[in-house]
């Protein structure tokens, strides 16, 4: 049993650490405040390969594995949590489905682009009356011809309205159950929503979708009539896994930033760490930050080997997001008064931090994912 990186992965996450210290970190508050989506930044994670990690050399990727791409999305995330998820969903949501699940034709048009970060791809599954319970989405789709058109509205939907998305994937109702469209940017009858005023995240894209009759040629049909729900789960459990390294880059960032504040302040005549409230608070976030990693790794190490993963996932995806959060909430009340200044990351964090445990599967489906992988008759 071998709980070490490879000494291959150990330096590409001192690759990605480097850049993300040198040129996120000392932009991320600015991004924060002015609610700016940092298309430079973007291109330079595209020029990094970042967005091409787990793609195959045929379509321009690196051919790299599924933990790779966890270590880019922690060391992004431990600077900047709307970094990380942009990466995070550019991959798993953007380009996945098209790789997964699309024929020959549509991956040549998309995928070069898209594995390149020159475009970035959107998934539209949520609605406003289907978040949790997707299989209730209303959006529907019927055939005209050699043409499929689309009417429904979409919500909460990552990197749907930046300059650069060049698609966005979105489920809807057809005769044969629940189907995936692709929908190229600037189709007649898309309308993407003014951005929303978010608590966190606020340098990650964020829209509404509203479709009103958007008709697509047939061959935009993505993967097999009626499997859209099947295909849509199988891509959740990837992006869990994904969260889940999200996650465990804001704890552990909470984690260095508390310890280091810990041993520096000074009150009552000595840094405050030695006082057992504050050393043990941090000892039981340590504690948690290692658990998040082990849980994170350990499943993507199962998809990667090619081994059932779908409840280590939400396994990961469960206890990393939770843990995130209450992290913010050690962090915070470590730095006291400071902490509730904006100038203080910890305050950034703290409000990314909370939608972790919702996006891609709330704490409760993942609650459910789980008893079911028990055997247990859950509804």
């Amino acid at each position: 049993m071998n709980f070490n990186l490879s000494d291959e992965h150990e330096a590409f996450r001192l690759v990605v650490r480097d850049f993300a210290e040198k040129e996120i970190a000392p932009h991320a508050a600015r991004w924060d405040e002015e609610h700016v989506f940092p298309l430079d930044a973007v291109a330079q994670m595209a020029d990094l390969g970042l967005f091409g990690l787990v793609f195959p050399e045929e379509w321009g990727g690196s051919g790299g594995d599924f933990v790779s791409l966890c270590i880019a999305i922690e060391e992004l995330g431990r600077v900047d949590q709307s970094m990380g998820i942009t990466l995070s969903a550019g991959v798993g949501l953007g380009t996945n489905p098209i790789f997964r699940f699309g024929t020959e034709d549509q991956k040549q048009r998309w995928l070069p682009d898209l594995v390149a970060g020159r475009t970035l791809g959107a998934f539209g599954l949520t609605e406003p009356d289907a978040g949790s319970d997707a299989g209730a989405t209303r959006t529907k789709a019927h055939l005209d011809g050699n043409n499929w058109v689309i009417n429904g509205t979409k919500a909460f939907i990552t990197n749907s309205g930046t300059p650069i998305t060049s698609i966005i994937t979105v489920t809807a109702r057809t005769d044969d159950g629940i189907s995936s469209f692709v929908i190229e940017a600037g189709t007649p009858g898309l309308t993407v929503e003014p951005a929303y005023r978010k608590l966190g995240w606020h340098a990650s894209d964020t829209h509404g979708l509203s479709l009103d009759a958007v008709t697509v040629p047939d061959h935009h049909l993505l993967g097999a009539l009626g499997t859209g729900f099947r295909n849509f789960l199988a891509i959740l459990d990837d992006g869990r896994i994904a969260i889940s390294a999200l996650a465990l880059g804001c704890a552990r960032a909470c984690l260095e930033l508390a310890t280091t504040y810990a041993r520096e302040r000074q009150a009552f005549g000595g840094p405050i760490g030695r006082n057992q409230g504050i050393a043990f608070a941090l000892s039981d976030l340590a504690v948690s930050v290692e658990n998040a990693s082990n849980l994170t790794y350990k499943a993507a190490w199962l998809k990667d080997t090619g081994r059932p993963f779908t409840q280590a996932a939400a396994m990961a995806k469960l206890y990393s997001t939770e843990a995130a959060v209450t992290a913010t909430r050690v962090a915070t009340q470590v730095f006291g008064g400071s902490s509730f200044i904006e100038e203080n990351p910890i305050a950034r964090f703290y409000r990314d931090a909370k939608i972790l445990e919702i996006g891609e599967g709330t704490s409760e489906i993942q609650k459910l994912v789980i008893a079911r992988g028990l055997g247990l008759p859950v509804s």
